[in-house]
């Protein structure tokens, strides 16, 4: 799934408009050639790591079913 032109723009609006020290980027995608933010900026990777229960998987399952 994409954004298309408009979305893409008030999303760089939105970005731009926020009063911060810094934007965490954590998309999966180098948000900076989509957009320009004006603004210190760090790009961040994340990993999941699931403690007990539910997991993302059991409340997935629970919302759309087993397939």
């Amino acid at each position: 799934m994409g954004y298309g032109e408009a979305q893409t723009r008030e999303l760089e609006q939105t970005i731009n408009a926020i009063d911060c020290d810094m934007v965490i980027i954590g998309t999966p995608i180098d948000l900076t050639r989509v957009v320009k933010i004006n603004k210190p900026h760090q790009r961040v990777r994340y990993e999941l790591q699931e403690i007990g229960r539910p997991t993302l998987e059991d409340i997935l399952k629970m919302k759309f079913g087993k397939k």
